[in-house]
């Protein structure tokens, strides 16, 4: 009875101090007193213990709520930035180009075969390519993380392939992502498929020891850090950058905006 007394004493106390002062000021006393008297706080948390807890679990869902609409913002605000002010990824006979050169939506991917995120970024694009047809270009780079032991070596059979041809590469490209668990058999796998979609071995074989294959993937890693793609998937779509695997809407959003800002003719 005594503590209770107590405690009610010292928020009475608490309420003439800040009965009458701004916000500013009321919350800077509020937290002075507090401070001061920390046993108020402790003691109204003992003898409510669940409506402690209740109110501190709607706080924190209040708190992600205004988080993630300030994620939203910023992101919106990066884009806005973005539309004017395109992202340029370098684009050369050296790349494999999926579609027309002459597209006017230029898709481009920095990706990882072994990354599970990548095979959700493979549907999108699949979505998107079909959605767009003739009117989109897709390209796709790499971008290897070092804790994937087979994404180096699938990047590699890639580019060996595509010096045979495009649509080799992406046979290859599109049989891993269908299939990527089986990614875990490492060579078995990718020879397997190379097998599959006719390529030429000992062409494949004497083309993986070239050393453009490896300046190409490292040139890849180093152009999405400069664009600031860490993780995988990322993309760019005319310049606008998409660090993600976001559904085809995100992407279909952009292209509108893009559309609106007269930045893209369809």
């Amino acid at each position: 009875m005594k503590k209770s007394f107590r405690n009610l004493s010292l928020l009475g106390v608490l309420l003439l101090i800040v009965g009458c002062t701004s916000e500013t000021k009321l919350k800077e006393q509020v937290q002075r007193v507090i401070k001061e008297n920390p046993n108020i706080l402790i003691s109204a948390i003992e003898e409510k213990p669940t409506e402690f807890v209740e109110a501190f679990q709607k706080a924190v869902k209040v708190a992600q709520g205004e988080l993630a609409k300030r994620r939203e913002e910023e992101e919106k605000r990066k884009l806005e930035a973005h539309y004017d002010n395109p992202l340029k990824p370098k684009i050369s006979n050296s790349d494999a180009i999926r579609g027309s050169k002459e597209a006017p939506l230029v898709l481009v991917e920095y990706s990882d075969f072994e990354c599970p995120f990548c095979t959700r970024g493979y549907n999108v694009v699949q979505e998107l390519r079909k959605k767009y047809g003739k009117k989109i270009q897709f390209i796709y780079k790499h971008l290897p993380l070092s804790f994937h032991q087979q994404a180096m070596p699938a990047a590699k059979y890639f580019e060996a392939l595509r010096l045979q041809s495009t649509e080799l590469a992406y046979k290859f490209h599109d049989e891993i992502f269908e299939n990527q668990r089986k990614l875990k058999n490492g060579e078995t796998f990718l020879k397997a498929i190379v097998k599959k979609i006719g390529a030429d071995e000992n062409k494949l074989a004497k083309d993986l020891k070239d050393p453009k294959i490896m300046e190409k993937i490292q040139n890849d890693i180093k152009e999405a850090g400069k664009f600031g793609i860490q993780g995988t998937p990322g993309f760019v779509i005319n310049g606008v950058p998409v660090k993600g695997a976001y559904p085809s809407s995100h992407f279909t959003q952009i292209i509108g905006e893009l559309k609106k800002r007269g930045k893209v003719q369809l």
